[in-house]
């Protein structure tokens, strides 16, 4: 049989039966089947057989050209009824009994329906276009069974999962569940330990507080019992001090008693003076002596001329340059005292050196006994004097105050030296009063030095 006719109802392939085409593409499968055998009908045939827009792929390997040129290779197949009849033939050539099979109009049951589908559309026998359609509708079902059976699988995956993920997720809800009731345990506990914690906290501040009270009131008791054992302590010093004074006084007194008894026997003796000179030399009796009554006026002088400038008060501003005008009389400062009521606010040392250079000055002036009194508890090593240096400078030994020291000097002076003593002490001030001293306010000393 020549490639170049076609039967008619078992005659040439390449006659068309009139009035038969499809009413829609055929399937990719039976296209994709169609393409596979015209790429290989297309190695075999001549130059001169070869459609003119198929012979650029006709040297290709048969899988090369359905890939490059399948396309216009169905198109040739549609179009060309002489390429088509040649590759019919080949198709009758490899499968003969489905060829007479469809001219018959009879497909095998156990054919492919895409190689039945294939060879209907190009031997194209009497009703070759149903045979498509039939297989194309069967190729159809089969693709939507298919479908539906991968779509039922995956429903049935999904399902699986879904109740895959519904136990993982009741069980993850159940431990969840188990957490949480832990964690509401544990809270409920942390919040009964917060409470009773802050119980003990409250407990411990109020306890801290009465201690803190206590503590103060304690301080406070100690301190004010402190001052009073310094207060006593000072006032039984100065009652020692008067005691002394007391003693001195009757010593005093016991010797103006002798004068006294001295005098009257004088007076006596005088007497028998013609009559025992002897007994004069045995007695040893002075050649002259005063009389009681000249003590006793000789006593009131004293104690008028003890106290300087008694007309005028402590703050006086002429005080200091009235009470300088007296001869040999002795200024006592009480250094730290006047140094801060003048200026306290400056280092102590520099304290000394200010008050002294201005004691010096007045000093220098004036011819006065000035003896400057510091405490010597803040000063590691007193400095040494120099020689020529017009104000004395005194620090209080261990264990002694400056004011102490004070008081001492006041007594060690003879009774009727004019004796002034600086300081706005009252304690100081009490004391070299019962002493017989005058007293002069710190801050008249501080205008006399500034003018």
């Amino acid at each position: 049989m020549s490639p170049d006719t076609a039967p008619d109802n078992g005659g040439e392939p390449g006659e068309r039966p009139a009035g038969e085409s499809l009413r829609r593409p055929l399937p990719e499968s039976v296209r994709s089947r169609v393409i596979e055998y015209g790429s290989d009908v297309l190695g075999g045939l001549r130059m001169s057989q070869l459609p003119p827009a198929l012979r650029r792929v006709a040297k290709f390997e048969p899988r090369r050209r359905a890939r490059l040129a399948g396309p216009q290779i169905a198109a040739q197949l549609e179009s060309d009824d002489d390429f088509r009849s040649q590759v019919a033939a080949r198709v009758e050539q490899v499968w003969p009994e489905l060829a007479e099979g469809l001219r018959q109009g009879v497909v095998p049951p156990a054919a492919d329906p895409v190689a039945v589908a294939a060879a209907a559309y190009l031997i194209r026998p009497e009703g070759w276009s149903e045979i498509v359609e039939r297989i194309h509708g069967e190729l159809e079902r089969q693709e939507t069974a298919k479908e539906a059976d991968e779509a039922a699988e995956t429903i049935a995956d999904l399902r699986r999962q879904l109740e895959e993920g519904r136990a993982e997720q009741r069980e993850e809800l159940a431990r969840l569940r188990a957490r949480l009731r832990e964690q509401r345990s544990t809270i409920a506990d942390l919040r009964r330990k917060i409470h009773a914690e802050r119980q003990r906290a409250k407990e411990a501040v109020a306890g801290a507080e009465q201690a803190i009270a206590e503590a103060a009131e304690l301080s406070s008791t100690t301190t004010n019992q402190v001052n009073a054992v310094e207060a006593e302590n000072r006032r039984l010093r100065n009652r020692l001090a008067a005691a002394e004074g007391q003693v001195e006084n009757a010593r005093r007194a016991a010797r103006a008693g002798r004068s006294a008894d001295e005098a009257r026997l004088r007076v006596l003796l005088d007497v028998l003076l013609d009559a025992s000179h002897g007994l004069r030399r045995e007695l040893a009796l002075p050649t002259s002596i005063e009389s009681p009554g000249d003590l006793v006026a000789g006593e009131r002088h004293e104690r008028s001329i003890g106290v300087p400038g008694q007309g005028l008060p402590d703050d006086d501003p002429g005080l200091i340059d009235q009470l300088l005008t007296l001869p040999r009389i002795h200024l006592l400062v009480d250094g730290y005292n006047v140094t801060k009521t003048g200026y306290g606010t400056l280092p102590l040392a520099d304290q000394r050196s200010r008050l002294l250079a201005s004691l010096e000055g007045l000093a220098t002036r004036t011819k006065a006994e000035i003896t400057c009194v510091f405490d010597g508890a803040d000063v590691d090593a007193p400095p040494a004097l120099s020689a020529t240096r017009r104000v004395r400078l005194l620090f209080s030994e261990p264990g002694e105050t400056a004011d102490e020291l004070i008081i001492r000097l006041v007594r060690a002076e003879p009774a009727g030296r004019p004796l002034a003593v600086v300081t706005s002490d009252k304690e100081i001030i009490a004391a070299v009063r019962r002493e017989g001293a005058r007293t002069v306010a710190s801050a008249v000393l501080l205008r006399r030095l500034e003018s």
